[in-house]
């Protein structure tokens, strides 16, 4: 039989070694299941706008994926679809600032912003987005409207439009 010594001696090796391994493999785990959770919620987000671009291809008469949209004549009935797109789309970017954006982001979470900055900074390149926007950006989340604004006031603003 093991005497009480060797089982103090095992605690003790338990204590000093298996107790820190323990905890850096839960914190490992608590990591991994935040990556995971931060790519799936980047995933639902590239879907919606999947979603909304399927929008935009049902009203293919608004033009809305021309790079360089020219002076298009609309009907008010065509105005008042691309404003409601307008909105969509504004609602999407929106809902990826609050759950992406932070001033001290990660790398991988960085990457998954500039993905929606670039969106961001296609559409903003459109003068019909621009002008709709201070219409757009009322009662939205401050913070979010203040950056929609500096990105619409930016040079590259008056470059392409979408993708």
């Amino acid at each position: 039989m093991l005497s009480l010594e060797t089982w103090e001696l095992a605690s003790y090796v338990v204590t000093v070694v298996g107790l820190p391994f323990a905890i850096g493999v839960f914190l490992w785990e608590q990591r991994r299941e935040r990556q995971t959770e931060e790519e799936e919620l980047h995933q639902r987000l590239a879907e919606t706008y999947a979603d909304f671009l399927k929008l935009v291809l049902d009203n293919a008469d608004l033009q809305l994926l021309r790079r360089r949209p020219g002076e298009v004549d609309l009907t008010d009935e065509q105005k008042e679809r691309r404003y409601a797109l307008f909105g969509i789309l504004t609602s999407i970017f929106e809902r990826a600032y609050v759950m992406v954006y932070e001033a001290d982001m990660n790398r991988q979470r960085r990457r998954l912003w500039q993905t929606w900055d670039d969106y961001i900074q296609e559409w903003c390149a459109r003068a019909d987005y621009r002008s709709a926007l201070p219409d757009l950006l009322r009662g939205e989340d401050e913070e979010f409207a203040d950056y929609m604004r500096r990105r619409a006031d930016a040079p590259s603003a008056g470059g392409a439009g979408p993708a």
